[in-house]
């Protein structure tokens, strides 16, 4: 089924004038739901940022289908972006038609697209909130609505956590979603690491400040601090490319993105 929509306002003005996160990499991934200042900051982008955007996509997929085929079957996404085939619902209810998944995002234009997200297969339920990841205490209100949190529930951050500099509290707002999380459920998080390409990071940082966007790149320590508390899953905190679980291991390649998937005790 697709849930009602009662929360979903207006659709506010959309400001073009700025680049946004989700717009700039919906124009790393070749989509067309983007403006003019998205696809400034992004043509200043070196190639690997292409690559980065490819690879963690691909983390997600990976990721969403091992955890559906587990058996968990509910999902709250956190930064979804800008609908982009497949999406996570579509990923997880090929194996479990039943799946309930909540979308959440800050960015009108994805709002726009909600209709996109929620259709869901007949057996399961899809539904959209526009919130914004610093007021995780709405997203978790809405998220109650829809998913049980007596019975595990994943927490999906994908790319989004490097967009909440530390001066905004992005380990505390990690560790208030995951304490809302019963025993075993799981936090699936992707992050730009700062200590991989250091030169890399640091050009990208620049160019996404010339948008008016600031970024919070971040160690492998730093990452894993989000993991606090948790069980990771093997392989543990590692390169995008290289978290594989029961499935080919992609084409070996560099990757600045850290990825990991770990379990709520």
């Amino acid at each position: 089924m697709v849930t009602g929509t009662p929360d979903l306002p207006s659709t506010p003005p959309i400001d073009t004038s700025k680049a946004h996160p989700a717009r700039v990499y919906d124009w790393l991934l070749g989509g067309k739901d983007n403006y003019p200042v998205d696809e400034a900051v992004g043509r200043q982008l070196p190639p690997e940022a292409h690559d980065a955007a490819r690879q963690n996509r691909a983390f997600m997929n990976r990721a969403a289908a091992w955890l559906a085929g587990r058996g968990l079957d509910q999902f709250l996404d956190v930064g979804t972006g800008i609908p982009t085939e497949p999406n996570l619902h579509q990923i997880v209810q090929r194996t479990v038609p039943t799946a309930r998944v909540v979308y959440t995002d800050n960015d009108p234009i994805v709002l726009r697209h909600a209709e996109a997200l929620l259709v869901s297969r007949p057996e399961g339920v899809t539904d959209y909130i526009q919130a914004d990841v610093r007021r995780p205490d709405q997203i978790l209100e809405h998220a109650r609505r829809i998913l049980d949190f007596e019975r595990p529930v994943v927490l999906s951050l994908i790319a989004l956590m490097h967009f909440v500099p530390d001066d905004q509290n992005a380990h505390g707002i990690v560790r208030e979603l995951v304490a809302a999380l019963p025993s075993g459920s799981h936090l699936v998080l992707s992050h730009a690491a700062s200590d991989l390409y250091p030169e890399l990071a640091e050009q990208v940082t620049a160019e996404y400040a010339k948008g008016g966007i600031r970024l919070g790149f971040r160690t492998r320590a730093e990452v894993a601090r989000f993991f606090d508390g948790l069980e990771l899953v093997e392989p543990g905190l590692v390169t995008a490319t290289e978290w594989v679980k029961d499935v080919p291991a992609p084409r070996p390649e560099g990757s600045g993105i850290y990825a990991g998937v770990a379990r709520v005790p």
